[in-house]
């Protein structure tokens, strides 16, 4: 019996070859991360889907975002697909181009605060911050305080 070839494979490849410069930034410093079960891949597939970075064994996904994401119909299948995202039990951190641009050390911390409450099992993770109507969703401050608070430091030196 012949094995399908899934089709988003060479696709993934071509992302990878062609990624952003600030694509490359983040990989370069997420694959640094020494948090258990933390494996993170570039341009991977996920469901139907192809995502900027995924670390499956976590259920995280990491989308770096251009100018035109967040106007328009971008926005709106960003957001269909975050839901289904979701509903297959990962988490989307979304970081623009302009936070890489302005705090790239803020981008990665928002990012390592995430992957550190998901990845955390000796502890139990905290629930981010609610959404106060009209405020939206958490930002990274919000998140790096909840990882703050409920973390240990040991888990950032990889014990």
């Amino acid at each position: 019996m012949e094995r399908r070839r899934d089709h988003r494979i060479p696709i993934a490849r071509r992302l990878r070859r062609e990624a952003t410069f600030q694509e490359r930034l983040i990989w370069n410093a997420i694959r640094q991360f020494a948090i258990p079960g933390f494996h993170p891949r570039r341009q991977a597939p996920v469901g139907p889907y192809i995502v900027d970075f995924a670390c499956h064994s976590l259920k995280i996904v990491i989308e770096i975002d251009g100018d035109h994401h967040g106007y328009g119909e971008q926005a709106q299948r960003d957001a269909f697909r975050d839901d289904d995202l979701r509903s297959r039990g990962y988490e989307i951190i979304r970081v623009s181009n302009h936070h890489i641009a302005e705090s790239l050390d803020g981008a990665v911390e928002t990012i390592l605060a995430a992957c550190l409450m998901r990845g955390n099992t000796s502890a139990p993770i905290p629930s981010p911050p609610q959404e106060v109507r009209g405020q939206g969703s958490p930002t990274a401050d919000d998140r790096l305080a909840a990882y703050e608070q409920n973390t240990a430091t040991d888990i950032k030196r990889g014990n």
